[in-house]
């Protein structure tokens, strides 16, 4: 469970979350929703340790996130994903897809993974055989090539 109690955040000077509480089971699907401004980015960069509260508790699974800093947090298996644009556009859909199975070691369980993306997104890799995506999120050294594509608007 994620449990966030009471979270108070800040940008520079002002204050943007006053006081953020709740509690994720697991299997639960939550949203968060509001204006612009409202704090939904910054609740999340909390939690993922990419902004840390002057304030509050934030922790999943009985473990305190705040003292880790966010590599830490991503082996707990919680990450943040850049929204619109600001995933990594300089590199191949290979290479994106590389940098979420990082800390993986389960290569039949990244296999499959991988089965599930060419599912949902046939053409994101622009005819790039399954077993070679596969050897190259084995390499130690990525190799930029033009075979991999790049990511297109719907595939960020």
């Amino acid at each position: 469970m994620l449990v966030v109690d009471s979270i108070r955040a800040a940008h520079g000077a002002i204050e943007v979350l006053h006081g953020i509480s709740l509690r994720v089971h697991a299997g639960e699907i939550v949203t968060l929703i509001g204006a612009n401004g409202a704090g939904k980015t910054t609740t999340l960069t909390c939690i993922s340790g990419l902004h840390k509260p002057k304030a509050g508790k934030i922790a999943f699974e009985g473990k305190d996130l705040l003292p880790l800093p966010a590599h830490q947090i991503v082996t707990c298996g919680i990450a943040h994903c850049p929204e619109g644009r600001r995933v990594f556009p300089r590199l191949s859909v290979a290479e994106n897809l590389a940098l979420g199975a990082y800390i993986r070691d389960d290569k039949d369980g990244i296999r499959q993974d991988l089965d599930k993306i060419y599912g949902l997104f046939p053409d994101a890799v622009n005819g790039l055989h399954r077993l070679e995506l596969f050897e190259v999120l084995l390499q130690l050294g990525l190799e930029r090539s033009a075979a991999h594509g790049n990511l297109q608007g719907r595939e960020r």
